[in-house]
């Protein structure tokens, strides 16, 4: 009799789920027949190629104009190749990461996550990790704020977008870097602010003439401690300068600390936040640089009258960060393991600087005049007078080397060629490969 009941269940079950995906119909007082319209005549593809173009028409002109010109540009991420390739730019030595700590870290965590903990999060960020951030940028970067103005982000990328659209309105001006970094300028452009490009000496970004400065821009973009691409640190006289004007203009500075932790002779140069006595300076770094790059998280920290403005933005956004990554990163810092990691890797990262200047020595000279460089992940290599980067890139992707041309990241023709060379991510032994098959490529252009 079980056996019997059981089967009947079964046989209704098969009946209500046939019903629920379209195969079949009941009617009451009747019974259950085939469906007149089967759900897989709705997802039988009958389009052709030819139909295919007039639907991506259709789609594209959907876009908006600032999405069409980043589809355009250079800036989507390009496919995943080998990982410890020479010179890839941007990644730190993801290898050298402790994942067993991490793991027993983030296993603590979630077993012992209360359940508002898991239910509710604070748009700033969790306060634990906001107090812990502050200590270590005051103590080690020369940061000077409260955890109330700090603010827990996806990254460099999401803070400035955040800061774009609580402060700049259609057609205000924007002062950036050239070169520069160009994610920063599509985001300031998306904003449509007018970005105008200020060229970039061995000291850092140029002051404007007195006539130009009296154009009052919204917004300055910086990478004082470690400017992308040229690797220029800003002196602190240059800072100075830019303080002044800020102070006497009222115009925001951006400060892009992407990488300035990564310093290789002596401490790291004090922040411009931290010089700022005006409230004109807003500070972002990312974890992802300084960890790994799947992290996704980062630290903005704004003036206290910019604080709740971004809240507010914020709020309608993506609300606040993911708890569990930030309660672990927290224990990172709280612990002790974060300034562990990073003497860790200066170690690590000078070692391999070494190893690419040694071999650009013995390999590029007269190709490429590699530069040395006091922190950072990547540094630049200035082309010999008849070889142009994009072309330099293009041979040496065709020998494994990924290179970066400098011309990519520059808004009006620079008057020397160069390349961009990562080398935090890649072991000595590759990096000494790599110089060698650059080396080849640059004779081939020769």
């Amino acid at each position: 009799m079980r056996c019997w009941s059981q089967l009947v269940g079964t046989v209704v079950y098969a009946f209500e789920q046939l019903r629920v995906e379209g195969y079949i119909e009941s009617i009451v007082g009747s019974g259950s027949y085939v469906a007149r319209n089967l759900p897989d005549e709705f997802f039988r593809t009958g389009i052709t190629t030819a139909g295919l173009t007039g639907v991506t028409r259709v789609m594209r002109s959907a876009l908006s104009k600032q999405v069409r010109k980043i589809l355009a540009s250079r800036l989507l991420p390009t496919p995943p190749r080998q990982k410890g390739n020479a010179f890839r730019a941007y990644e730190p030595a993801v290898d050298a990461f402790p994942t067993a700590l991490g793991g027993r870290l983030s296993g603590r965590r979630m077993r012992q996550a209360s359940v508002r903990a898991l239910a509710e999060g604070d748009v700033r960020g969790y306060k634990p990790l906001r107090t812990a951030v502050a200590a270590y940028l005051g103590a080690f970067r020369g940061v000077r704020c409260v955890e109330d103005q700090i603010f827990v982000v996806s990254g460099t990328q999401h803070a400035l977008d955040l800061i774009s659209r609580t402060t700049i309105d259609p057609g205000d001006t924007v002062w950036m870097e050239n070169p520069g970094y160009g994610g920063a300028s599509c985001v300031l452009e998306a904003a449509q602010a007018r970005v105008r490009p200020l060229p970039v000496d061995c000291c850092g970004l140029v002051l404007p003439s007195k006539g130009l400065q009296r154009a009052r821009p919204k917004l300055v973009y910086l990478t004082p401690a470690h400017q992308f691409p040229t690797g220029v640190i800003m002196s602190l006289e240059r800072r100075l300068e830019w303080l002044a004007y800020a102070g006497r203009s009222g115009c925001m500075i951006f400060e892009d600390d992407y990488d300035g932790e990564y310093r290789f002779r002596g401490k790291p140069l004090p922040t411009l936040q931290g010089l700022d006595k005006a409230g004109s300076v807003i500070y972002a770094c990312s974890f992802s640089k300084l960890l790994f790059p799947t992290l996704r998280l980062g630290i903005l920290i704004v003036p206290q009258n910019l604080v709740d403005g971004v809240v507010a933005l914020r709020t309608i956004a993506d609300r606040y960060a993911p708890y569990l990554e930030q309660a672990v990163l927290c224990d990172f810092f709280t612990e002790g393991h974060f300034g562990h990691h990073i003497r860790c890797m200066r170690e690590l990262y000078a070692e391999r600087l070494s190893v690419l200047l040694e071999s650009s020595r013995q390999y590029l000279s007269g190709l490429l005049d590699v530069q040395t460089t006091e922190a950072g992940l990547q540094t630049l290599g200035w082309l010999c007078d008849g070889i142009f980067d994009v072309a330099a890139s293009q041979a040496a992707a065709r020998r494994g080397v990924e290179v970066i041309p400098v011309s990519y990241f520059a808004s009006t023709p620079l008057v020397k060629q160069g390349l961009v060379l990562g080398f935090a991510s890649a072991k000595p032994g590759a990096l000494r490969s790599g110089v060698e098959r650059l080396a080849s490529a640059l004779a081939e252009l020769a």
